[in-house]
């Protein structure tokens, strides 16, 4: 990892690991033995087949989830109640991904979970292999194709880049450089009528103390390239819909950041007697989702404007206000959409004068929790609670317009669950198409292993101590 000066760096993330990555060009032999490094103390993990390579793992054990196209061998791996993704590449990588992944779930930011790195790894005869990183699927979520392989709206794409722009943005920020911005290196959550993106790929990612507007110019242009690339691409396969302008939306990509970047990072000049628009200036971050720490205030040289910058601290406004209210952790524009319905409630029992945290454990109560209990037990796993309740709600709207009169929440729900939620189901046939396009992309994989061995002995293993929870070794 290249940084300036790692001492300048937030405590948070230089505390993040015990895990440090060597040169990729230094020559340091291989682990002789198995050492799994894990921010979890999952004892399944003992048991997984390390010794077998990745492409040749048991399918009793997988999880049949879609995978979005990678250079090296992923697969999806029940380990006790958990779902990991498992990723096969060489030590030096896993052990660098997973350290920077640390670093970047530290500071807060919009990545997957890193769990373990995994190295050492020999088959029963003794040939090494690959390292794995391990990261916790991240519920709910989907590879841009997949999400192209429904029946979804004809903004998909530009919902899609919105997303991409926040996560560039929150990234550039914090002081990383992606080097390797791509859809298929994002992963896709539903967030209303929007979508948030998750980093999960940082192979080739650095981390600074800030980034220069060089780094922040080369990530955009590169991300535009291959957005335009990946929409083609959809568009051969007839994913796309016909009227999308690949070149129009990458261009869109860069727009959207940015906007948001000087949104976020511009120096107002304001008159002495126009200080109420500082107010709507905080109130516009408020809006895109970000609060604001601090305000540098100062006097221009000529002495007759006050230049104004804001400290932006991190987004998730709305969502941390939902979960103060009433527990619940969702994405930002699901929680806005739930604090706009609480404030309905709010009305329309007349109770404007109450605490606001009470009006929301009885909204909780009477509301939220009555309608998400009604989401199908074959849907569960493939709609968020918070996003079911969103979508009911624009269903209750047109269906209140269609009648010209209210609809009761009920009913609502039954017309939903009847018409529009099966939308969210992903057949075998559609996953195991998606997977084998996935896997096709793959450049370091050998689909003709010798399967060494037919069991895998998970005795002698010692814990011991280590800031990220375990370190196993035999």
């Amino acid at each position: 990892m290249e940084v300036n000066d790692l001492s300048q760096l937030d405590p948070r993330a230089l505390k993040a690991t015990s895990v440090k990555a060597e040169d990729a060009s230094a020559e340091t032999p291989e682990p002789q033995a198995l050492k799994i490094t894990a921010a979890s103390s999952n004892p399944k993990m003992f048991t997984l087949p390390w010794e077998k390579p990745l492409a040749t793992w048991p399918a009793e054990l997988l999880a049949n989830l879609p995978r979005g196209i990678s250079r090296h061998v992923v697969r999806f791996v029940h380990v006790g109640d958990e779902v990991y993704a498992m990723k096969e590449i060489t030590r030096q990588v896993a052990e660098r991904e997973y350290e920077l992944l640390r670093r970047l779930q530290k500071l807060d930011l919009p990545t997957v979970q890193p769990i373990a790195v995994v190295t050492g790894r020999h088959t029963h005869d003794g040939e090494p292999l690959e390292a794995i990183l391990v990261t916790k699927h991240l519920k709910f979520s989907l590879p841009y194709r997949a999400l192209f392989a429904r029946n979804l709206r004809p903004d998909t794409a530009e919902r899609l880049i919105d997303a991409l722009a926040v996560l560039m943005v929150r990234l550039h920020l914090a002081g990383f450089y992606w080097g390797d911005v791509s859809l298929s290196n994002v992963l896709f959550l539903r967030d209303a009528d929007a979508f948030s993106a998750f980093l999960v790929d940082a192979e080739t990612g650095d981390l600074h103390v800030n980034l220069t507007e060089g780094q922040r110019e080369y990530d955009i242009d590169l991300a535009r390239t291959n957005i335009i690339g990946e929409l083609m691409d959809l568009s051969s396969g007839r994913l796309l819909p016909s009227d999308v302008d690949e070149i129009e939306v990458g261009n869109r990509l860069a727009d959207r950041y940015h906007s948001l970047w000087s949104a976020l990072t511009d120096t107002d000049k304001f008159n002495p007697d126009e200080m109420w628009k500082i107010e709507k200036r905080v109130n516009k971050l408020n809006e895109l989702g970000f609060d604001v720490d601090e305000l540098e205030m100062k006097t221009a040289e000529d002495g007759k404007r006050v230049l104004v910058r804001p400290r932006v601290v991190d987004a998730g406004y709305a969502s941390r206000k939902l979960l103060r209210l009433t527990g619940l952790d969702v994405q930002e524009n699901q929680a806005r959409r739930l604090l706009n319905d609480l404030d309905a409630y709010r009305a329309s029992t007349w109770r404007e004068g109450e605490e606001l945290e009470i009006v929301a454990t009885d909204w909780m109560r009477e509301v939220y929790e009555p309608t998400v209990r009604m989401i199908p037990r074959e849907y569960r796993s493939q709609i968020e609670p918070a996003q079911f309740f969103h979508e009911v709600l624009d269903h209750r709207w047109f269906l209140a317009e269609k009648a010209g009169h209210d609809v009761p929440m009920a009913e609502a729900v039954k017309s939903y669950i009847e018409n529009v939620l099966p939308q969210y189901k992903l057949d075998k046939k559609d996953v195991d198409a998606l997977n084998a396009e996935a896997d096709s992309g793959v450049v370091d994989d050998e689909y003709t292993y010798n399967e060494a061995g037919s069991s895998y002995d998970d005795d002698g293993y010692n814990p011991d101590d280590d800031p990220d929870a375990a370190v196993w070794a035999h």
